[in-house]
């Protein structure tokens, strides 16, 4: 039985496209995989531990070799519990929307508490940087308002970080679901692109 773990990145829920590709995903996903489990984390229903003293400092500890004072164990314990329920999933779905070129903000805290030394990444002289989050499959699913994908690549921050910080931390298997132009299509065209989406969220889930 295996662990596929859902992260939910868009504030709109209902009015989601990635929320709505994502569930068709999940959907298809336990149809095929009636034995496992799906654990779905909401970003917008959460609160994360802001990174700032006490928690930042007791990052820095370990960076630094030191110990941590009894303030920076309370303070850090919450980024473990973090981690580790990251770590124990076999399979990743996430879905977002782009937020000015980018990623929304909650997904960037969220990852920023995700992306440590010695829990999901490592460094060494020999090796350099090796991510530690390795063997298991990641789908992620974006929606844009424009169009990025024919079009100005460079603009495109979103999915580019995302396959950067994935591959940083030992994903090699990233498949991607891309639904755009959102805002500029007609009503018809968003029919067809959220249908194509979907579809594509199926294939890729069953086989997943």
């Amino acid at each position: 039985m295996a662990q596929l773990l859902y992260i939910e990145s868009s504030p709109r829920k209902e009015r989601s496209v990635s929320i709505r590709v994502a569930k068709t995903f999940t959907e298809e996903y336990l149809k095929t995989h009636p034995n496992d489990s799906v654990e779905t984390i909401d970003l917008w229903s959460n609160e994360f531990p802001p990174f700032n003293g006490d928690t930042i400092n007791a990052k820095y500890a370990l960076l630094h070799g030191e110990e941590h004072s009894e303030e920076q164990i309370r303070a850090w314990k919450p980024v473990e519990i973090l981690i580790d329920n990251f770590k124990k999933a076999d399979k990743y779905l996430i879905s977002l929307p782009m937020w000015n070129f980018g990623i929304p903000y909650k997904l960037k805290h969220y990852i920023d508490i995700l992306v440590q030394p010695g829990y999901t990444f490592s460094f060494s002289p020999d090796e350099g940087y090796k991510g530690l989050v390795t063997g298991k499959p990641a789908t992620v699913v974006y929606a844009r308002g424009g169009a990025y994908q024919a079009g100005p690549e460079g603009l495109d921050l979103q999915k580019a970080y995302m396959e950067l910080v994935l591959g940083f931390i030992g994903f090699t298997e990233i498949k991607s679901i891309v639904a755009e132009p959102m805002l500029m299509a007609t009503p018809e065209e968003k029919k067809k692109i959220i249908q194509s989406a979907e579809e594509q969220a199926r294939t890729i889930a069953a086989a997943f």
